[in-house]
């Protein structure tokens, strides 16, 4: 089979090298060695990111990049030196055609192909639009290796082959990106604003929304918007809520949570223009950009969303907490506290490292009581509504007003890193030894010890001894794009 696979992939190339290929001679090697060591994908991410700066092409371009990196990395430590292929003879070659440097390492797979398939299919499964750009670039670099003798067409055929498998195990680990709502949450009846006008959009200075804040002013001039500091947001957006016919807010999911609670006690519907370093709510209402938010508005397209609640509030207040995404004990706020406190002096990146690595190495697990029984945790994590995903590690959600809780927890025992990396490699939770999950309408937790951190939606503060998390259903209003289906009917 080997030898007859063999002859085949040689006839192949002589008929290639045989036929004339009009304008190929002097564009597909020059594109051959444009993708050497992937710098022509690097330079499309690039471009990609800097030409399109919505966060769909940004994920699509840095999905690329990474399938790349793991297809290149199989090719080269296992690819290449499996099969031992030599290159092709370049004597049915024209010269013409030939690299002006000849590869010097085995023939079977093609790494370029592979880097090829994996950076458009990685692109492709993120944004089809920018798949469809990418895709003949891709296709007519690994038909330059045939075309200038570096590879036979087999090993082409098994390098893409490998790239888009790369692709998606990078798919498999990372999950689906954002995507509409599968289950769409009750339409909800808010005003159209034409330019904005009846809108007051709060920006969170601190969240570093520039960019999108004059997005949005251009494409809603009859706006009001003010502009705060973090410590002010909740004053700023107080007196917004009192005259507005709708409450805009540009910023992250901690800047999102208090102004959702805002709109819910004035009674006015929300428009959530994503800014912040985190966007998670408005990624699972299907918003992209700011653009959506935009057109939302000025349609007056909007449903009605589930919040999560805790009480007592942040700082044993009597008014009770508000999360649009998650609220959680355990291993994560300890490592948002420990971030905080070293990020103003080496950086948040180096911070949030060296946080991972203290509370990783914890021998503490903590102690509540949990529904009525006794517990030792690593984690406990509570969602507002179900996310996606097995295991500790949530993904997206595909129905924002379920009117339920996703409660996870990872049992306490020896070294958390190792539980929690179990954890997420158990797969359905019933059949795992270290973590559980539950969907529940009404969570509550005691004896829960003094100093205990407490995170909800990236905000820190201290947990009480004794905590009631539940739900408000379809509490806020709040704007939503039309998915495509419905625009375009």
């Amino acid at each position: 089979m080997p030898a007859v696979l063999g002859g085949w992939d040689r006839r192949l190339l002589h008929a290639v090298a045989d036929r004339e290929w009009p304008g190929a001679e002097r564009a597909l090697p020059l594109l051959s060695r444009s993708a050497n060591h992937g710098l022509l994908w690097f330079g499309t991410a690039a471009a990609m990111a800097l030409l399109d700066r919505r966060p769909r092409t940004r994920r699509a371009a840095a999905r690329g990049v990474v399938s790349l990196a793991l297809a290149s990395a199989a090719v080269n430590t296992v690819g290449k030196r499996s099969v031992g292929r030599a290159r092709p003879v370049l004597d049915a070659i024209p010269v013409i055609r030939r690299l002006k440097r000849q590869p010097f390492t085995t023939s079977f797979p093609s790494g370029h192909s592979a880097s090829a398939a994996a950076f458009a299919t990685g692109v492709a499964l993120e944004s089809r639009g920018w798949g469809a750009a990418v895709a003949p670039v891709a296709v007519a670099v690994a038909a330059s290796r045939v075309y200038t003798g570096a590879h036979y067409p087999g090993d082409v055929l098994a390098g893409a082959a490998l790239g888009v498998g790369a692709a998606w195990a990078v798919r498999g680990v990372t999950g689906p990106g954002p995507h509409p709502s599968a289950a769409a949450p009750p339409a909800a009846d808010a005003p159209a604003l034409p330019g904005g006008a009846g809108l007051v959009v709060v920006v969170n200075e601190g969240a570093g929304s520039a960019g999108s804040a004059a997005t949005v002013r251009e494409a809603l001039p009859h706006a009001e918007y003010v502009r705060c500091a973090p410590g002010a947001l909740r004053r700023e957006l107080e007196g917004a809520a009192a005259r507005c016919r709708a409450l805009g807010i540009l910023g992250g999911d901690g800047t999102v949570g208090v102004a959702a609670a805002v709109a819910v006690a004035y009674g006015v519907p929300l428009a959530v223009f994503p800014g912040g370093t985190l966007n998670h709510f408005a990624q699972d209402l299907g918003v992209e950009s700011p653009l959506d938010v935009c057109r939302a508005v000025e349609r007056g397209t909007a449903v009605r969303v589930d919040l999560g609640r805790f009480a007592p509030g942040p700082g044993g207040a009597a008014e009770p907490g508000w999360f649009v995404n998650t609220l959680s004990l355990g291993v994560y706020p300890e490592l948002v506290r420990l971030r905080e406190r070293w990020s103003h002096r080496i950086g948040g990146w180096p911070a949030g490292v060296l946080a991972a690595a203290a509370v990783l190495r914890g021998e503490h697990p903590l102690r509540a009581r949990v529904q009525g029984r006794d517990r030792a945790m690593w984690l406990l994590f509570a969602g507002n509504c179900a996310y996606g995903r097995s295991g500790p590690s949530p993904g997206r959600r595909s129905d924002l007003a379920d009117g339920l809780l996703d409660v996870r927890v990872v049992h306490g025992g020896r070294l958390p890193g190792l539980r929690l990396l179990a954890a997420a490699l158990a797969g359905p939770l019933g059949r795992s030894p270290v973590h559980a999950a539950r969907r529940l309408s009404t969570l509550r937790i005691s004896g829960i010890g003094p100093g205990t951190p407490l995170a909800y939606d990236g905000e820190l503060t201290e947990a009480p001894r004794e905590l009631t998390v539940d739900k408000v259903v379809q509490a806020l209003t709040v704007y939503r794009p039309l998915p495509a289906a419905e625009v375009s009917t």
